[in-house]
Formats: structure tokens, sequence, C-alpha cells
């Protein structure tokens, strides 16, 4: 379930925008989303999938089989660190899937090849998702895919050493610190606070940017040297400074860390509900908790990340490929899914199956998903996060400030473009 940051590969990405064409404008696009023929699916569906997900989604595609007899959906499993270039690597090769699941930055870039069709418009309907989820496959104006399956970032704190220390979940970024402080002096995680899997997570920054009213794109062009970004970064590097969180943690010690009581919290997305379970042992699901992100000047916003599913202009079994899409957003298909790998639906109208009413720790991600957010679907973005890591990184570690590392930000993301 994690949606950490893909790197692109710079030489297959310009031999994919060869070999496929630069793309088209939204209005040639929208034309080409032409209406899927009715009636059952059938022939073969080739499918890549990523992941866990993709691990599990051969077998459970077998309900679509039986619901449409004389189709087979063949899934090929990847691992995350190697989708991104294989998909590239297809596109340019001109060897593409029927179908494939793409993390939920990748559309963009994607897009701009010309190797993706549009959505058509009578088979999906996009006011069923979440506004933020359906972001991820909005390209200016014209939709390619849809999205899978979601998540966002909330508050996990152990609910042990809160009670120890005296404090409940914090209601705003002062009370953040406030929260922090206590649970490590008086609630004994020593370390404080857990910002992210490292020191320079974007996916932690970009919630604290809209928390404080700024927007990372304006005008077209990415925006981050700004009063709101200088606040948000002000804000991230606050609690190194204080030393209520390490930036010194050793790669691998997270969640265990956690589970030791060493940090009593951090954020992250629902993934980490089955992990902890997991991974603490008996009894561990008692000592935890989620909570909303502390609310910022303006807003409490989180991120939006995910997967997404397309279907590809090379697909040799189009409509039957979109109706297995269609399918797999289907409210109670998507609360199955849940069941099957926790992954959180995109459809808002999943959230009312019993499967993912019976559980108060998914509720609050339910609610943090309403007003989520998404980086912009542009091709160039995965650079520009890999940009924002480094500069993090250095803001973690004492080594800038928050207003360089605004200007630093801007700086190279004015050199990489939005490339559209």
């Amino acid at each position: 379930m994690n949606t950490s940051t893909r790197r692109p590969a710079a030489a297959l990405i310009a031999l994919a925008i060869v070999a496929t064409g630069c793309g088209r404008d939204s209005d040639q696009a929208q034309e080409q989303a032409q209406d899927v023929k009715s009636g059952a699916a059938s022939g073969e569906i080739t499918v890549w999938a990523i992941g866990e997900e993709g691990k599990a989604l051969g077998a459970f595609a077998k309900d679509f089989e039986t619901a449409n007899p004389g189709v087979t959906v063949k899934v090929t499993p990847m691992g995350w660190d190697v989708a991104h270039d294989k998909i590239i690597s297809a596109v340019a090769g001109g060897a593409t899937p029927d179908v494939s699941m793409i993390g939920s930055t990748w559309a963009g870039e994607l897009s701009k090849t010309g190797a993706l069709e549009p959505t058509p418009g009578n088979l999906i309907d996009k006011s069923a998702f979440f506004p933020g989820a359906w972001q991820t496959v909005d390209v200016n104006g014209t939709a390619y895919g849809v999205p899978w399956y979601v998540e966002t970032r909330v508050l996990f704190y152990r609910t042990d050493l809160a009670e120890k220390a005296g404090v409940k979940p914090p209601a705003t970024w002062e009370e953040l610190r406030t929260f922090v402080k206590a649970l490590k002096e008086k609630g004994g995680a020593e370390k404080g606070f857990n910002q992210g899997y490292t020191e320079g997570s974007w996916q932690e920054l970009l919630p604290l940017i809209w928390q404080a009213g700024g927007e990372i794109v304006k005008d077209g062009k990415y925006s981050f040297d700004t009063p709101e970004a200088v606040t948000a970064l002000k804000q991230y590097a606050s609690l190194f400074e204080e030393k209520l969180a390490p930036n010194d943690t050793p790669r691998g010690a997270f969640p265990q860390n956690f589970i030791k009581g060493e940090v009593g919290g951090f954020f992250l997305g629902p993934w980490m509900i089955g992990v902890l379970e997991n991974d603490g042992g008996a009894g561990f699901k008692d000592k935890f908790g989620v909570a909303p992100y502390p609310k910022g000047p303006v807003s409490a916003t989180s991120f939006v990340g995910g997967s997404d599913l397309v279907v590809f202009k090379k697909a040799k079994n189009r409509d039957a490929s979109w109706k297995f899409v269609q399918w797999l957003t289907e409210p109670k298909v998507q609360a199955k899914w849940y069941t099957t790998v926790k992954a959180l639906p995109s459809v808002q109208s999943a959230w009312q199956e019993p499967e993912l009413t019976s559980d108060e720790r998914v509720a609050v991600f339910g609610e943090q998903l309403k007003d989520a957010k998404t980086p912009p679907p542009y091709p160039t973005w995965e650079q520009v996060a890999k940009v924002l890591e480094a500069e993090l990184e250095k803001l973690a570690l004492g080594r800038s400030t928050p207003e360089k590392t605004a200007k630093a930000i801007q700086a190279q993301a004015d050199t990489i473009g939005t490339g559209l």
C-alpha cells in the first residue's frame, strides 16, 4: 500500500514520447473517448498489477469471469520497484497490456506519451469518486483511467503513552508540538515523533502547504517560494529543531521504534493498521489509535494517494478492458477488495458498506479523504518530488532554513518545468 514516489527513467520517458507522439490536446482526446459497447465482456484481458494488489488480483478477478462467461483475466504481478520503468519500456516498445495499475502520480507522465485511452464517459461517473482521487487521472480536463483505491495520511499515536502523559490527540499545529512533548517527557517516548519513513518525505510537506492556505501550482507553474510554503516548512522543521523528532533514524528502524514505544506517533496511510497489528503481536491493536490531521492556519487537508487503473490505446480487448475497470469500481466490489488487501475504496458510496463501517479507525480515513488533495498530474512531478526530498532532508538536518529551502525548491522546479 505504500505509494511513495517512484523515480522516472528520463531516457525511457523521452523514448516513449518519440515512439508514440507528443500527445493530443484535450478536445482531441475527448473525441477519442468513445462509448463502450453494451453487453457482457468476452475474450482475454491482459492486466499488469503492482505490489500486494498484483498478487491478489488474479484470484479476485474470478468473480468477474463468473459474471461474464467467456472472458479470461490474465494478471501479471510486478513489484513497485520495477513497475514504473517496465510500463514506460512497454509504451516505448508498443507492447503494453490491455489494462495496468499505475501509481497515483503517473497519469500525467503516461498521458504525455499518447499511449493512454481517455476514459469513456458513458461508463464511468466521476462524481462517484472522492474529488481528490479523481484529480490523479484528470490531465488538463481529460480523464485517463480511473482511481482504483485510495489512501490518505492521518495521525497514528500510542494511546497508552498518551493516556500516561495525560494528553489527547492534537487538533492544531500548536497542539501537535505540545502533544509530542508530553509523549516524550511524560509518556516515555524518548525520541518523540517519527517524521515519515525518512527525514525528507514530500508527502509530509504537501499537506502542510495546503493547511497553510497555499498551493503548489499557480497559473500552470510550480509554486513553492511563497509565504504559505515557508510557513509549512517552518512547521515541518519545528519538530526537528525542538528535538521532538529524530533526524538520524536508521533505515528499517520504523515501525519497530513505534511498537517499542521509542516514538509516540507518526503520519501515514491506512496500510499501517495491518502492519502494526501484525508486527506488534497480540494485544498491540489496543495500544494505538488514529486521529485526523491537526489543523493548520487554514485547514486540516491531507494528501491523497493510492493507485489508478488505465487502459492503453493498443488494448486488444478494449471494451472488455473498460468493463473490467468499471467492475473494479463498483461499490460492493470495492468493499470486498478492501477485505482482501485492505485497500480503501476510491468510490465514496462504498464507504457505506458494512465492511467499511465496522472499524472506527477506518472511518477517520474516510472523513480525511473528503477534502484531501493530490499533486498535479504533471509529467515532471516525479522529478520535482525528488528535489523536494533532497531539500527537505537538508532542512531536517539543520543544513538549511525554511526560506532557503523554499527558494531552492522553486529554482529547481522552474528548471524542470511542468512538462506540459
